[in-house]
């Protein structure tokens, strides 16, 4: 009987210029709205935090972009492909987030969440952070419509 080798767990590893056509399409995927690769390539010129998790085959399983501004870090995108999503790895792309916010000093952690998306407000919840407030007509949702933005912060 052999015995298989447990496959290595996804890693974590900083977004360089070779992902972002990947990252684009895993966010249009993901996304109703996603970014442009425009604005992921502008968001790494920029020197914006961002991490991607790649699966040991390379597979490209998700992603998340944040800034520094003083002592507060506030997260601008982030995705998990839709073919690996409720496995984990949005939690594990979080648990990242707050890592490099520790290391950074960083007081509080920022985000804006679709008031329609229940789903990331409650894996958001369940990782600390608290809803505190709203942006109306924030999100574009099709047809000229909009929709408010759940404002989410976290003090670490």
């Amino acid at each position: 009987m052999t015995t298989r080798a447990p496959a290595a767990p996804p890693r974590l590893q900083p977004l360089s210029a070779d992902w972002l056509p990947a990252v684009a399409a895993l966010d249009a995927q993901a996304q109703a709205h996603p970014w442009t690769l425009r604005q992921f390539s502008d968001a790494l010129a920029a020197g914006y935090h961002a991490e991607v998790l790649v699966h040991a085959n390379g597979t490209l399983l998700g992603f998340f972009i944040a800034m520094q501004a003083l002592d507060e870090g506030h997260l601008l995108c982030i995705s998990v492909a839709p073919a690996h999503q409720g496995q984990g790895y949005g939690q594990r792309l979080l648990h990242a987030l707050q890592d490099w916010a520790q290391r950074q000093g960083i007081a509080s952690l920022w985000l804006e969440v679709r008031a329609s998306n229940a789903r990331a407000q409650a894996l958001y919840t369940r990782h600390g952070f608290e809803a505190v407030g709203q942006r109306k007509n924030y999100y574009p949702c099709g047809a000229g419509a909009r929709e408010a933005a759940i404002v989410m912060c976290q003090t670490l």
